[in-house]
């Protein structure tokens, strides 16, 4: 590709933090964003930062007795900027971010939660609002905020050798009923379940434990998935075909010598993606589609294709691994994120709607 023709990654911002940030998030529909993280003394900070025209001023500071690690606005309803989040103690909150007071709150895991994602609010999905929590404690729970009980706890069968549950993400979430989680843990397992028949769909081994999972939509049939592993490998699953023994297709690559800590599908287009470097560098891919999306096989049972990748633009942006990112839903190529050197960095990707 011609580098003069390619989207440029462009450092707008950045502000040195005071604690380290674990998790990044726009706020819906304004130019701020929240900063979850942990102060040196072990307790949490909720910071939220307004972008101005030529610095990042922290308009509240939300303190947590416990550091935080992730969070997402994905179950909120609409017009409402409530944040979900988990922290180092297990627990589940959700906070109103205008008046700083949390009205849920749930022991969620026995010790850190790992990660969190919703659906089914902001306009992200159908059906009910649903959050769901990964833990080190090797279980994958879903939450209803209108209840205190899960709604659902997949645990490890084996309580001998339990592995961390690392990633989680929602899919498939294109009408009232249907719904589909994929969770990623430290022993390489993928693993998705359909919410609406409560079964395991599919299991997968990717080799090496899988930091960061998403599908490239949540509220379209089942299409595509990234999952991002340990030693810089990612891995395309094409979701549209299960076949009965090899599952679903896909392609694996590697981007880093590093670990992947995450992707994020850009919002505007679902087949441009953002790899997090434990190297400190930004990559963002393209997907392309094969001419056919499956095959038959000698029985006659269709088979998943895959496409290929293509990198657009690399940048290393951060002096240790980027640990959090997020693109912006209403700025095409506008991005917050921040990494473990304790910086945030607000981000500009040019040239994004020629592809």
């Amino acid at each position: 590709m011609d580098t003069t023709e390619a989207p440029q990654i462009i450092e707008h911002l950045n502000k040195t933090l005071t604690f380290t940030p674990y998790d990044v998030k726009w706020i819906p529909q304004t130019a701020k964003f929240v900063l979850c993280g942990q102060h040196p003394k072990a307790t949490g900070t909720i910071q939220i930062h307004q972008l101005t025209k030529n610095e990042l001023q922290v308009t509240r500071d939300i303190q947590h007795p416990k550091g935080i690690k992730c969070s997402t606005f994905g179950a909120c309803l609409p017009n409402k900027a409530d944040l979900a989040f988990g922290d180092f103690n297990g627990e589940m909150n959700i906070v109103d971010l205008e008046t700083g007071k949390i009205y849920y709150s749930v022991k969620a895991h026995n010790t850190l939660v790992n990660a969190i994602d919703g659906v089914g609010g902001l306009d992200i999905g159908y059906g009910a609002p649903e959050i769901v929590t990964a833990g080190r404690d090797g279980c994958v729970r879903v939450w209803d905020p209108r209840q205190k009980a899960p709604v659902l706890s997949l645990e490890p069968s084996d309580k001998e050798a339990v592995p961390d549950a690392w990633c989680v993400s929602f899919g498939n979430s294109y009408n009232n009923e249907e719904r589909v989680l994929a969770a990623g843990y430290d022993n390489g397992d993928l693993k998705f379940f359909d919410l609406k028949t409560n079964q395991l769909l599919w299991d997968s081994n990717l080799k090496n434990g899988v930091v960061g999972v998403e599908f490239d939509r949540k509220d379209i049939i089942m299409n595509k998935l990234v999952a991002t592993t340990l030693e810089g490998k990612f891995h395309v699953h094409d979701m549209r075909t299960l076949h009965p023994e090899s599952g679903y297709a896909c392609l694996n690559e590697k981007a880093f010598g590093a670990t992947i800590w995450g992707v994020k599908h850009l919002p505007q287009n679902r087949d441009i993606f953002g790899l997090l470097g434990g190297n400190g560098a930004l990559n963002i891919y393209k997907y392309n589609y094969p001419n056919e999306r499956s095959i038959k096989d000698s029985e006659g049972r269709p088979r998943g294709i895959t496409g290929n990748v293509e990198i657009l633009n690399s940048k290393d942006l951060c002096q240790q691994p980027i640990n959090g990112f997020d693109w912006n839903r209403d700025k095409l190529g506008l991005g917050v994120l921040c990494g473990l050197d304790q910086t945030c960095k607000v981000i500009i990707t040019t040239k994004l709607n020629l592809y």
